[in-house]
């Protein structure tokens, strides 16, 4: 342990992988865990897709690519910026990484100094802090609850910037509450961030095609922020591609090459084939992950119903991603088969050790009074594990 940098003793380990761990390790042990930790798809990769990718095996694609991608994946992608965000980005503005999570690895690594503040609403995803912890910096946390449906306020906003504050990061829809901003409310809090230019924007916006009604929109399609915005996207969680680790960035253009810079250094160019692939997602029509969309949403309306009908659990109606995020804190301080629930980290343990159900402690995310359950799962599977609670809490 003395060996090791500050850097690496600093950081967390990720307690989404670290429950899924967890769970594995029980498994392994022979005990029927129902995971509902980890944010995956539990759809196969639509076959058009695949199809894309055994022609690139076929095509020989098998050489180092471009470090920000290639040519006409990006593309593909100022097409897409264009059709489904009313976004412009040329193609210097764009760049193409192993994954979302790499991309905004990239954008901390790029803007942030020792001491630069990071803003959090909270709940946020679990790596935003640990990224930022990684670059260096201070996250401050803007804390919301379930009474406002996990959105902060222009006030909030304004009361947490400090002449230190150097990025912001959104993520709408929201992991973990599903929460989505709409483009009023979105403009509300650019009015704020107009006052402040010399603070930057990330903008996570993965889950925007898994969405139940609410328009999707993209802070960056504020023009007087735009020059400041970083948009995040990536394959994964829409087209049921975690696996393939494709993300990427519209930018202003000296961010997108300082995080070309920064990624020729630690990765190069993400995968070929998966690349390819990526390029025949993108043109798809959205339609064609409808179907996807439509099953998540009936799992949320049985999820919802099914806890709901659990004493102690608060709920919201998340209006995206895959995620419920219910407020359990009735339970805490309660003594349940001899161990003493202190905080959200011991609820979703009691229901790991209890009812072997995979979930994760709200702590992680910036609030300790929830825990994220994901109904990315099959019905079946949604409906034995929320019967398994029931029975682990009467």
């Amino acid at each position: 342990m003395e060996a090791l940098s500050a850097r690496i003793n600093s950081l967390p380990v990720s307690a989404t992988l670290a429950m899924a761990a967890k769970a594995r390790e029980l498994k392994n042990e022979g005990i029927d865990v129902i995971g509902l930790s980890l944010g995956e798809p539990d759809f196969n990769t639509p076959e058009f897709i695949k199809d894309a990718a055994i022609q690139a095996v076929n095509d020989n694609y098998n050489a180092y690519s471009p470090v920000d991608g290639y040519a006409d994946l990006k593309q593909a992608i100022t097409t897409k910026f264009k059709r489904d965000n009313g976004l412009e980005y040329a193609a210097n503005q764009i760049v193409v990484s192993t994954g979302a999570k790499q991309s905004i690895a990239n954008v901390c690594m790029v803007l942030l100094n020792p001491g630069d503040e990071v803003l959090l609403p909270a709940p946020y995803w679990v790596s935003y802090s640990a990224i930022a912890t990684l670059a260096e910096a201070k996250s401050t946390i803007i804390p919301t609850s379930i009474d406002n449906d996990f959105k902060i306020t222009p006030e909030q906003l304004e009361a947490a910037i400090t002449p230190k504050t150097k990025l912001i990061m959104f993520n709408s829809p929201n992991n973990p509450s599903g929460t989505i901003y709409t483009e009023e409310e979105y403009r509300a809090l650019g009015k704020v961030l107009e006052k402040h230019p010399d603070i930057y924007i990330m903008s996570d916006e993965i889950y925007e095609h898994i969405n139940y009604g609410t328009p999707h929109f993209s802070i960056a399609a504020i023009p007087e922020l735009y020059d400041r915005t970083i948009t995040v996207n990536g394959v994964a969680k829409a087209f049921a591609m975690t696996g393939w680790r494709i993300g990427y960035i519209g930018a202003p253009a000296w961010i997108a090459k300082a995080c070309n810079k920064m990624q020729g250094q630690i990765t190069s160019g993400a995968n070929c084939i998966a690349q390819r692939a990526t390029i025949t997602a993108l043109e798809a029509p959205v339609s064609n992950i409808q179907y996807m969309v439509d099953e998540f949403q009936s799992r949320r309306k049985l999820i919802i119903e099914l806890l709901s009908a659990i004493p102690g659990f608060r709920m919201n109606e998340p209006e995206g991603a895959f995620y419920v995020f219910p407020d359990v804190s009735y339970y805490f301080g309660k003594t349940m088969k001899g161990k003493t629930i202190n905080d959200a980290s011991d609820f979703a343990l009691y229901l790991l050790e209890e009812a072997h159900v995979a979930t994760v402690t709200g702590d992680a995310f910036g609030n300790g009074d929830c825990i994220r359950i994901s109904y990315a799962a099959s019905v079946e599977n949604i409906k034995e594990a929320i019967a398994r609670i029931a029975k682990a809490l009467a």
